[in-house]
């Protein structure tokens, strides 16, 4: 059981105990104690008082001493402060609980099956390379998936990915004017980088279009309206709605090339799916349910014969479900596949990670499967997230100032390099090692940049500052985790020491405070699970290496003054190397044994 758990479910026994009154455990509050004040833990007590119908020194008083009694096993001592109950933990319980923790490789994971849960992220368009918001998308979807499987779930991974519309046609029409039949083969280019200079190609040339229009004496509107590669852009996606062969075939050819950039983008970070939805195979779901709303009332018909449904009750507007002509929108489809996903995975809850500029979106469609009674309605969540941004501002991928995936990674792994030789530990390592080693920092930093921060917030992205191997970065904990295997390399293991009866139970205040943090792993999985943050993961994994460190630096572990000591420290440094694989292994890190 996890100790802050168990604190609230005596507490809560001890107050009925005590004034005959019942609480639930949720309904005390515990944090860990303030620095400055003697204890580990600190009930707070102003949320009872009024209940109990007495003051806080009263209560503390009478709740600590009755702690104590009850459970000499577990609290040593308590000190009131205000209306703070601080508590100290009996050191025989951490060493009770280290014993029976420091060898469990899975310590933090829950083993009992829960729900099945869907989650979609990435969701890119064919008409250009991933870039760095993608990045962001991936590696958050990525690390939900992970954190709710830790927690016992079932997690099914799926991607949308955008093949079809305008977009994909513009990069079509530019490769045909200025491509001359080049090939990601002939120019040896990676596809989705490609297609990807054609889309921009596209823009460059409108662009141009636009301003001739203009000279013209057209107004803006009109000009974009008028110019020949819109026109043309325009023509191609009625050709392909058609299925002309041509035009199909050309669409096929330019998506193959894109998906094979983004398959070999996707093996270097990490990213995998159960399942990649494709739009040029969706877009028609959804109809049948237009059909249906409109028989129960949910939607209305306009004269025009579009279909809608008002929203202005529940704080929104009024949103088209159905154009005049009979095709269906962007929300539609979403209706469609929410549910053709249920049917096909029977998920309890599908996560949508997907960019906050999207909120308004998911509220409708939540909203609207609601009304419409659909069983994949309550499940629907959306993990909204806040863009990446540069020191310069905003990426625009139609004026090719994006920051390419690909490229930071290439970025990234360069800056590695020249760390690591700074550093000047890597002299023995082979070419082959080191090229390892550079791509592990790398990725490791870039992942854990884009990860510390919670996803609900917006963030600016600085590689150099990303790779420091001194700060609140993944290079760090990285460092912190190699540390660690080469003292248990030179030292040996815990289970080498052997200790008589009567072990030492003082501890040092490095060796509690490390003790303590890392007995609460559990509960920041299953917090991070449950707000869907991996950034808490990302905190607490940083503390318990700075602890570590800190300890590392205050007392021996080779050298430690007995045996006990050394078996206790050496405990205290298996379970953290365990906790800091574990916990960037959840956020899709991995830690090296050398560096």
């Amino acid at each position: 059981m996890r100790l802050v758990h168990e604190i609230k479910q005596e507490t809560a026994a001890t107050l009925q105990a005590a004034y005959g009154k019942s609480f639930q455990p949720e309904d005390i509050l515990v944090n860990a104690t303030k620095p400055e004040f003697t204890g580990d833990y600190t009930v707070v007590l102003f949320a009872l008082v009024k209940p109990l119908g007495v003051s806080p020194a009263e209560l503390g008083e009478r709740l600590g001493a009755m702690l104590v009694a009850r459970r000499p096993d577990l609290f040593a001592s308590y000190n009131l402060i205000k209306g703070f109950l601080n508590l100290e933990v009996q050191a025989a319980f951490c060493s009770r609980w280290l014993e029976g923790s420091y060898a469990e490789r899975t310590y933090g994971f829950v083993q009992e099956k829960r729900e099945r849960i869907m989650v979609e992220y990435s969701s890119p368009n064919t008409n250009k390379p991933l870039h760095l918001g993608h990045l962001r998308n991936n590696f958050l979807g990525s690390s939900i998936a992970s954190i709710l499987e830790a927690n016992g779930h079932e997690v099914v991974k799926t991607c949308i990915v955008n093949d079809r519309g305008i977009h994909i046609c513009k990069s079509m029409i530019a490769w045909q004017r200025y491509g001359g039949g080049a090939t990601p083969a002939t120019t040896q280019t990676k596809g989705d980088h490609f297609v990807g200079d054609y889309y921009v190609r596209f823009n460059e040339a409108l662009k141009e279009e636009v301003e001739a229009g203009i000279a013209r004496g057209l107004s803006k509107e009109q000009a974009e309206k008028e110019a020949p590669i819109m026109k043309a852009a325009q023509e191609m996606l009625l050709l392909w709605e058609q299925g002309d062969e041509a035009t199909v075939n050309l669409w096929k050819n330019m998506n193959g090339w894109v998906y094979e950039g983004f398959d070999a983008t996707y093996r270097r970070i990490g990213s995998t799916f159960h399942k990649t939805y494709y739009e040029s195979n969706t877009y028609l779901l959804g109809k049948d349910l237009v059909q249906v709303g409109l028989k129960k009332g949910v939607f209305f018909q306009k004269p025009d014969g579009s279909v809608w449904i008002d929203l202005t009750a529940d704080g929104l507007d009024e949103k088209l479900v159905q154009r005049s002509d009979g095709t269906s929108v962007y929300i539609t489809q979403d209706i469609g596949l929410a549910e053709q996903k249920r049917l096909e995975f029977q998920a309890e809850q599908s996560i949508y990670v997907v960019g906050d500029e999207q909120n308004y979106h998911f509220k409708v469609l939540k909203l609207i499967c609601q009304k419409l009674g659909l069983p994949s309605a309550d499940g629907i969540y959306h993990l909204s997230y806040g863009m990446v941004e540069l020191p310069t501002g905003k990426m625009k991928s139609r004026e090719g100032t994006v920051v390419d995936a690909d490229d930071l990674l290439d970025d990234m792994l360069r800056i590695a390099g020249a760390k690591t030789a700074e550093l000047g530990k890597v002299n023995d390592f082979s070419e082959e090692e080191l090229q390892h080693l550079n791509e592990v920092i790398g990725l490791g930093a870039l992942k854990f940049f884009l990860l510390r921060v919670d996803p609900r917030k917006k963030m600016v992205f600085n590689p150099e500052e990303s790779i420091d191997f001194h700060g609140f970065t993944g290079p760090f904990i990285q460092y912190t985790h190699a540390r660690i295997c080469s003292i248990l390399r030179k030292a040996g293991t815990a289970a080498g020491v052997q200790v008589e009866a009567g072990v030492e139970e003082f501890w040092m205040p490095e060796e509690r405070e490390l003790v303590l943090a890392l007995e609460t792993f559990p509960a920041v999985i299953e917090e991070a699970a449950r707000q869907h943050d991996p950034s808490q993961l990302a905190i607490f994994t940083y503390q318990v290496a700075k602890i570590f460190n800190g300890l590392y630096a205050a007392h021996s572990i080779a050298g430690a003054p007995t045996a006990g000591y050394k078996r206790r420290r050496l405990q205290l440094a298996e379970l953290t190397m365990q906790v800091i694989r574990n916990g960037m292994g959840l956020l899709g890190i991995s830690v090296p044994d050398r560096m």
